[in-house]
């Protein structure tokens, strides 16, 4: 059986990511207690279920608590279980419920939606770690849906899993970020006409940052700073690392970095590349 279980903030695109899963052919439960999932799990293997899909947060109460201790348990019935959480920054939380008008599900009479909003990223804080955390702030629906099927659809690893992802400053910091690069202090191919147009992607961006002396060092100094620390964050039980590579615009520099750094780490973990504000459309600089 593949287990994948969805949580994260309410507003954060949840149901988005439960339907893909429905649309793929996965059986899924939704706003199940944690406590049960080992009584789903067990019922639905001996019914013969291959794939699983299963949302888990707030909604059920007092038992998110459990959760930590419960995915542990699940994982020796279940060997291929995938953990998503979806968070949001909150100014984009506040305009989407803004926009639905739906009430928040912690919501009360003497309730402000930021304070719910406060409140939920408390009571998700431990389990926001456990797996594979998603930004969906600036995200597009079939952006996130891509996103989510290529989780789910890539084979499942032994060790850590990768994920370098390049974004632009004046689009705002990725919250799913576990280390952030800032390096817009290097040679910035926008400011050649020629180059503007394309991205980090495209060869003759390639070779103007690899023509850069201080473009090489700030790679390899970002290398060996994961290399050197991601055997103790692994130690310490974690299997999912998210890079952030920030440029003025997340167009040029940033893209370029992201590409070569899963390049190097690509015979050491499985690596994932995304590159934000390339696939959210954004306008860049």
């Amino acid at each position: 059986m593949q287990l994948t279980l969805i949580s994260g903030l309410s507003g954060s695109g949840k149901s988005i990511a439960l339907k893909l899963l429905e649309d793929t052919g996965y059986y899924c439960v939704d706003n199940l207690p944690a406590t049960l999932l080992p009584q789903l799990v067990a019922q639905l293997q001996a019914e013969g279920y291959q794939r699983v899909g299963v949302a888990v947060d707030v909604r059920a109460g007092a038992s998110i608590e459990a959760l930590p201790e419960v995915i542990v348990h699940v994982r020796g019935m279940v060997p291929d279980l995938r953990f998503i959480f979806l968070d949001a920054r909150d100014e984009a939380l506040i305009a989407r419920y803004s926009e639905s008008r739906r009430r928040h599900p912690l919501a009360e009479d003497q309730t402000t939606l930021k304070e719910a909003i406060d409140r939920e990223r408390e009571l998700l804080a431990h389990v926001a770690e456990l797996g594979q955390r998603i930004d969906t702030s600036a995200l597009h629906p079939n952006v996130l849906r891509a996103w989510i099927r290529e989780l789910i659809e890539s084979a499942p690893t032994v060790g850590p899993t990768l994920l370098f992802q390049s974004f632009g400053f004046k689009h705002g910091l990725p919250v799913d970020a576990d280390f952030v690069f800032d390096v817009r202090c290097l040679p910035n191919p926008y400011y050649d006409p020629a180059l503007r147009p394309l991205t980090g992607l495209d060869q003759p961006v390639i070779a103007f940052l690899e023509a850069s002396d201080d473009a090489r060092r700030m790679a390899q100094d970002i290398r060996k700073f994961i290399a050197d620390w991601l055997p103790s964050f692994c130690h310490d039980g974690r299997s999912y690392f998210t890079v952030a590579i920030g440029c003025t615009g997340g167009q040029h520099r940033s893209v370029y970095l992201a590409e070569w750094l899963a390049r190097e780490f690509a015979q050491q973990a499985r690596v994932i590349v995304r590159h934000r504000s390339l696939d959210a459309g954004l306008k860049k600089t």
